[in-house]
């Protein structure tokens, strides 16, 4: 076996050490198919009114221009799932992904240790991290990496896991073996097509995040939701966990082991009428350490009161 072999091999044990599910590793290369795929979707303003997908397209599409001399993407996955629930049934809706600590700290920390891994195996090497924090297709990396496939909600699936996590990548100037794609395991499914209330995957494989209840829940910043969606956001006051509900691949989710993405108790136990009296100070305390600090107490308040 090469030397590549042994340290790839070392770095995924590492990995699930840290406490990360999965991790492949795939070549740095320019991502042609999915460019085309990427400009076509922005040529149907897909994005919406999120601006920041229209910069950078040449760093999103070739490894490259982010870590210069780039031979190795390492794509790893970081669950998240939980068997908490909020308390009230009636209450507005929080996604599952956001009911604890904020993930980008929690996940970035553990994989600047398996970088830090890495150089003292190696040596001085250049490198970046990246979790959601750059233009980087990461689901493309993970597909390519063999960690999952893309599925018909355009989420990445495990076949072993299921989509309830988080994916991360470290992008370095050193050669490793690289690993294959997985096959697809959606078959003639197409619950999540059908479930989905704002008809936001419009099609098997094809999402316009215009329309999805995440995006206007977090993305979209207008004083005013869209009328014409009133009553089809099913309860979601912040992103919206449909597609990965009904996806017959998450009955194999365990519960994640970290304790920061535990839910804090009072956030699971506000009932509906505290969410619609919620006040500015009380906001503050739920999320101090929260992805949903993104939308901001108007943002939030403007989402509850639509579902009103």
């Amino acid at each position: 076996m090469s030397k590549s072999f042994y340290l790839s091999t070392d770095i995924k044990r590492r990995a699930i050490e840290l406490g990360f599910s999965q991790c492949g590793i795939s070549r740095a290369e320019e991502l042609t198919a999915e460019a085309r795929y990427l400009e076509s979707w922005l040529n149907q303003d897909h994005q919406g009114k999120m601006s920041y997908m229209l910069n950078h397209f040449d760093k999103r599409i070739d490894p490259t221009k982010l870590v210069d001399g780039a031979k190795s993407v390492i794509s790893l996955s970081f669950n998240y799932y939980t068997d908490k629930q909020q308390a009230d049934p009636a209450a507005p809706k929080i996604a599952m992904y956001a009911l604890g600590q904020d993930y980008h700290s929690v996940v970035r920390d553990r994989l600047e240790q398996l970088l830090d891994y890495i150089r003292a195996e190696v040596g001085d090497i250049s490198a970046r991290c990246f979790v959601d924090s750059a233009p980087v297709l990461e689901k493309a990396w993970a597909q390519r990496s063999g960690v999952g496939w893309i599925g018909k909600n355009t989420n990445l699936l495990t076949k072993r896991q299921g989509s309830y996590f988080f994916l991360a990548e470290i992008i370095l100037d050193l050669e490793l073996d690289y690993d294959s794609p997985v096959k697809d395991y959606c078959g003639s499914c197409t619950r999540c097509v059908d479930a989905c209330p704002t008809q936001a995957i419009y099609e098997p494989y094809k999402l316009d995040a215009s329309k999805c209840i995440s995006y206007f829940t977090i993305e979209l910043k207008d004083q005013m939701l869209p009328e014409e969606y009133k009553g089809k956001f099913d309860n979601w006051m912040y992103g919206c966990d449909i597609c990965q509900q009904v996806c017959p691949i998450n009955s194999q989710s365990k519960p994640h082991q970290v304790p920061a993405f535990e839910p804090k108790p009072e956030l699971l136990a506000m009932k509906k009428e505290d969410w619609e009296n919620i006040r500015e100070e009380k906001f503050k305390d739920l999320f101090k350490d929260s992805a949903v600090k993104r939308t901001k107490f108007s943002g939030l308040t403007r989402n509850i009161q639509f579902l009103k």
